[in-house]
């Protein structure tokens, strides 16, 4: 079959690979559409230290059940599906408490690190084990399937920042998870959102969005003890300061960027102010109620996908990406769509 892989840093190849097959409890995927996430990015380029080359990268997968591996139930092939990037023990305290992102022995699909490598879902197929698969509905598309996982993080992050009825919440970071965050808030509840970035055209797409208001940082300062809650979609110094400054006393700060391996924050505020900071790690569960709120068409993912390329153009995808190509969102790679097209 073919993959996209880092073979080295900065360095993305398409190259056959051998049909991955199902083992007891796993199922066979054919990959429809995987998007590029900002983690991948900083794989691509070595700075997060969590691609180690060689390694099939994706995790935010959508696709169709290919094959059963031997005791799988509640599933058929030709079931369209989209697996949580989360591989968990199901057996540790963690995962018998919910808390499935945690687990002891966690692993995510297309990451590597000096203690496990999974081969991700940048390639026609990709196994997974049968119990993080989830059923899609027929009316939803492939392309809008892959932002669950990115999705199912906002509403992770939403869930632990507990915001008030009719609350008032900021954002740090227009991204794709600032924006997807944005809109988790409005369902949650909160009468009043707004968005701080340094990008006016992400800004603009934040209003169209729900966001009530937007601030610009390059222009505009990030108002001071204003808000129940600040949810940081960054992870770097300047931001989470923004974010700290921003809450009431007894406020909450949600963290959920993860770029720095280490931040200063203003110590003093924190806990003069009585302020709760939550770190949020991927998601725990969330994916049905994700699925649904895309169904239904509570969560409006279309402005955010710029482009659904095959799988063959990933490599200069990555390298736009990278160079943070203007107005350039979530990037969409179609693996399965590249066979069919090679085969016609």
């Amino acid at each position: 079959m073919k993959a996209l892989l880092l073979s080295d840093y900065n360095r993305l190849e398409i190259v056959d690979v051998p049909l991955p097959r199902p083992g007891p409890g796993e199922v066979l995927i054919r990959v429809e559409a995987c998007g590029i996430c900002g983690s991948d990015v900083h794989g691509y380029d070595g700075s997060s230290g969590r691609r180690i080359p060689p390694v099939i990268m994706g995790h935010e997968a959508a696709g169709v059940i290919a094959a059963l591996g031997p005791g799988v139930a509640g599933i058929r092939e030709g079931d369209p599906v989209a697996p949580d990037s989360t591989i968990y023990c199901g057996e540790c305290e963690y995962c018998r408490r919910g808390e499935m992102n945690l687990c002891n022995r966690r692993e995510v699909l297309g990451v590597s690190t000096a203690d496990f490598r999974r081969a991700g879902a940048f390639a026609e197929f990709v196994t997974v084990p049968g119990r993080i698969v989830h059923r899609l509905p027929e009316t939803l598309p492939f392309a809008e399937a892959a932002m669950i996982e990115p999705l199912a993080v906002a509403v992770h992050a939403v869930d632990l920042a507990h915001p008030p009825e009719n609350g008032a919440a900021l954002v740090v970071g227009a991204g794709m998870i600032g924006l997807l965050t944005l809109q988790a808030l409005r369902i949650a509840g909160c009468s009043e959102i707004c968005v701080v970035d340094i990008d006016d055209s992400r800004l603009e797409l934040a209003k169209q969005l729900g966001a009530t208001t937007t601030i610009n940082s390059k222009t505009s300062d990030v108002p001071t003890m204003q808000f129940d809650v600040a949810m940081e979609a960054v992870g770097s110094t300047p931001a989470i300061q923004a974010a700290i400054g921003s809450v009431r006393k007894g406020g909450t700060v949600v963290l959920i960027g993860n770029i720095a391996p280490a931040v200063e924050i203003p110590l003093q505020i924190v806990v003069s102010r009585q302020l709760r900071l939550q770190g949020s790690a991927a998601s725990a569960g969330e994916y049905p109620r994700c699925i649904d709120l895309l169904a239904r068409g509570e969560v409006n993912v279309k402005p955010l996908i710029s482009i659904i390329a095959p799988l063959e153009e990933g490599p200069q995808w990555f390298e736009r990406l990278h160079a943070r190509q203007a107005n350039l969102m979530k990037v969409i790679l179609t693996p399965a769509a590249s066979s069919e097209k090679r085969s016609q």
